[in-house]
């Protein structure tokens, strides 16, 4: 039994109810907790979830995604942190989730190095985690699986959508300078994708990759950035930006210099995550690709979940099903499917 479990020990018998547990959980550090007037039943899995934060419309539709499927409905106790992009935040939540003696801790790392002595801790406290989303550079021993994006495909993907487009626009020997707005360095997916793309870069002596610069995975940044980028270079044809927050800042500050970009444009626009949004983007003729990256982990994370708890095993690695969507298809029709 946990923490959690025990403390109904402690409590006023007039607390206590036929099925169910009174417990309070101590708050943590980023203010989150469960209060001594929440019932919870016993029986109920304790997740403690450490989320990166609020950056991005694919982060709003991750978090609901867990919120949604870690529930008391569907058999959980749900105690979740949003860390505000900052590592130390999440380090002090997994550290308390492991004094509050949770079942599982599922984590979404904002960088990948520097979590080597919590998940130690966590180990030592016979707490399973979950890497959500994002890896941690760390042992493999130091968590049980890792839910999220092929991210290195997906810039690679980016990469040979590229070609062809080329190919078909009858540009595929002319020089082509582009500039990429990264995400957060350090990042999962900014490291994925970079890598991804960077080996078709490779493969064309005529593509030319002017910079990188760490856009942040925000609107705010990637406009920033792009403004930098265009008083630096007069001739940009190809923006890849590593996620649709960055490219709608990219959009902005493309047409605030008077620039045009899209299909119809001078500046083609790649993005990643394949937000509403960004349909929308693509449909006003702004951005030409979207490289999917599905954000909807929360029935996959509850599947891992409760397999684990019924003494099960799971697959180390698990990625989510992905696609891509461009002006050739008809965005209309699938933004009207899209959940996120």
């Amino acid at each position: 039994m946990n923490i959690l479990k025990n403390i109904l020990y402690l409590l006023p018998a007039a607390v206590l109810c036929v099925g169910c547990t009174a417990k309070e959980v101590p708050s943590t550090e980023t203010g989150a907790g469960v209060h001594a007037e929440d019932q919870v039943d016993e029986n109920l899995i304790v997740v403690g979830v450490s989320q990166v934060g609020a950056e991005s419309d694919w982060r709003n539709a991750h978090t609901e995604s867990i919120k949604s499927a870690l529930t008391s409905e569907n058999g959980f106790y749900l105690i979740f942190e949003d860390a505000q992009q900052k590592q130390e935040n999440q380090i002090k939540a997994v550290r308390n989730f492991i004094l509050q003696e949770v079942d599982y801790i599922v984590l979404a790392p904002i960088v990948e190095t520097g979590w080597d002595a919590v998940l130690q801790e966590a180990k030592d406290a016979g707490i399973p985690v979950i890497l959500d989303d994002r890896l941690a550079d760390v042992d493999e021993d130091l968590y049980t699986c890792w839910l999220g994006t092929n991210a290195e495909k997906e810039g690679e993907d980016a990469g040979h959508w590229l070609e062809d487009y080329l190919k078909d626009s009858g540009r595929d020997q002319e020089t082509v300078k582009m500039v990429t707005l990264q995400g957060t360095l350090g990042a999962t997916a900014q490291i994925g994708r970079t890598n991804g793309f960077s080996k078709v870069l490779k493969e064309h002596d005529n593509w030319e990759m002017l910079e990188m610069m760490d856009g942040d995975f925000t609107q705010a940044k990637g406009q920033e950035v792009m403004e930098e980028l265009l008083k630096k270079y007069e001739e940009i044809d190809v923006v890849i930006c590593e996620n649709d927050n960055m490219a709608f800042g990219a959009v902005d500050a493309i047409k605030a210099a008077g620039r045009t970009c899209g299909p119809e444009g001078e500046i083609t626009i790649i993005s990643f995550d394949a937000v509403r949004a960004a349909f929308d983007a693509m449909i006003a003729g702004d951005i030409n690709v979207a490289f999917e990256c599905n954000p909807l982990h929360g029935p996959k994370l509850a599947e891992i979940l409760k397999t684990l708890s019924e003494g099960g095993k799971v697959d180390k690695i698990q990625y989510m099903e992905e696609k891509y969507f461009d002006m050739t298809m008809d965005l209309e029709s699938i933004r009207e499917t899209r959940a996120y």
